[in-house]
């Protein structure tokens, strides 16, 4: 059985499995692993220097042939970025969290498939009106900033009658093949997969975030506006960890007035303090507290066994969702 869609062909993959971006873990070795799998490997950009953008796509460019995708915020301007990943021959461009309008003609110009994430199918009808080529449908349970307050299982057809024939992508508690039967099932054309791939052996997630990741049940993660220092009022879902749950017991007080405000709680890799409530997950070779910092998780979490290859997750969810279709 071939699981090839209309989104695999506009993309040139073979899969309907793409890596959501999952920000700092996200890393070249992982899309380019992701992608030579046959699936699409997505990277986080939208905080990097043009010398540390310049590097990473050439390193990712070094270590695959196939396509793969960059993603961008649009909280803060991305023009300049997208254009020096459109110049180096990126042509698959993730937008998310702000207006994709003024991002579609350079991105078109170019050649490239641009992407934009949205929580509601009005949100998704503007972004096709502005001339988006794919959707995400993000659904509440997913991990990292959250757009919408809508589940997955209701958002994703809605998202679908409301943007026909434009392709759709599920994102939001995937984390296997049956959640990819699933959605295809539902009428999208791929699933949008961040929290698994955390547990890739090419990630750079920090070894207390996968232990954490490992160990938690589908009911251990907790959505609101926590890590919010460098991303202020964007809501988002995490493991329910001992910053968190401090938090909570304090009646969720605004910030400036949460337990532990002023504390650091571990060292980041240019040697930069970490304060408790920075959005920053916690890779590897961050030290100090880690537990403490952003543990970014889907509902998926409680899916989570092992540690594992890149090519290995795709392998094991293309083979899980080929065998549920076929026995239904």
């Amino acid at each position: 059985m071939t699981l090839r869609t209309a989104f695999c062909d506009l993309v040139g993959i073979d899969f309907p499995v793409v890596q959501a971006p999952i920000g700092g873990p996200s890393r070249p070795a992982l899309a380019a692993a992701v992608s030579n799998a046959g699936g699409l490997g997505v990277q986080a950009v939208s905080w990097d220097r043009p010398d540390q953008l310049e590097r990473r796509l050439a390193k990712t460019q070094g270590l695959t042939s196939k396509p793969f995708g960059i993603n961008v915020v649009l909280e803060w301007p991305q023009h300049d970025r997208v254009a020096q990943c459109l110049a180096a021959g990126v042509r698959v461009i993730s937008t998310f969290w702000g207006d994709p309008a003024p991002y579609t003609e350079m991105i078109h110009q170019a050649g490239a498939v641009h992407i934009h994430t949205v929580g509601s199918a009005a949100e998704a009808r503007d972004a096709v009106t502005a001339g988006v080529d794919v959707i995400v449908a993000q659904g509440w349970e997913a991990g990292g900033h959250v757009r919408g307050e809508v589940s997955t299982l209701a958002l994703v057809p809605a998202v679908v009658d409301a943007v026909a024939p434009v392709p759709v992508l599920a994102a939001g508690g995937i984390a296997d093949g049956r959640g990819v039967a699933a959605v295809l099932a539902l009428g999208a054309d791929a699933a949008w997969i961040g929290t698994r791939f955390l547990l890739a052996d090419e990630a750079t997630t920090g070894p207390t975030y996968r232990d954490a990741l490992i160990n938690a049940a589908e009911t251990d993660t907790a959505h609101g506006i926590v890590f919010d220092k460098g991303w202020p009022n964007a809501p988002h879902r995490t493991l329910r960890n001992s910053t968190v749950r401090a938090w909570q017991a304090a009646g969720r007080p605004e910030p400036g007035q949460r337990p532990g405000e002023n504390d650091v709680v571990g060292t980041w890799l240019d040697g930069q303090d970490v304060p408790r409530y920075a959005d920053l997950a916690p890779l590897a070779g961050v030290t100090g507290d880690t537990e403490a910092m952003a543990l970014y998780a889907g509902q998926g979490t409680g899916l989570l066994r092992e540690t594992q290859p890149a090519a290995q997750i795709v392998e094991e969810i293309v083979e899980h969702c080929q065998a549920r279709l076929t026995r239904w």
